[in-house]
């Protein structure tokens, strides 16, 4: 039985340049970060609050994973699917956020889902800063896109 999702993976170019990033302007905290082997090195992060989720900054490193996969590693970076964090004041934090340097492509915006503001990190990832609205029940988030369409 699996019991819960505790990591998730990004891929970096530089781990110094991830992590000030995530750690300097984002606000999240180092967990882990110890070197093993040929130049791999696990580094984790986090928002402070947060114990049961962490984030894998991954450098692909030829020696562990092979001279091809590397690379193909390599050309995924910047290419990962949207990722979402929740924040409980969107427009409070965008503007925190922007004066510590995170570069946003969205203004906060009001969604049917919330209040989303979209950055990116260095390396080209998109992700979302939302304040969600609370979510109709399973089954009727047609009825209520609808309903809010309608006006």
């Amino acid at each position: 039985m699996i019991n819960k999702l505790i990591r998730v993976t990004i891929l970096v170019r530089d781990y110094e340049e991830a992590l000030r990033f995530y750690g300097d302007q984002l606000g999240f905290e180092k967990r882990a970060d110890f070197a093993f082997g040929q130049g791999m090195r696990w580094v984790t992060v986090a928002p402070p609050d947060q114990r049961e989720l962490e984030i894998v900054l991954q450098v692909p490193v030829a020696a562990f994973h092979g001279e091809k996969h590397a690379e193909e590693m390599l050309a995924q970076v910047g290419q990962q699917p949207t990722w979402v964090f929740e924040t409980d004041d969107c427009q409070a934090e965008y503007g925190a956020l922007s004066e510590r340097g995170v570069a946003f492509t969205q203004a906060p915006k009001q969604e049917p889902y919330g209040t989303e503001a979209l950055f990116q990190d260095p390396y080209g990832n998109t992700y979302s800063l939302l304040q969600p609205t609370p979510m109709p029940a399973f089954g009727s988030m047609e009825d209520s896109m609808e309903d809010m369409a309608q006006g």
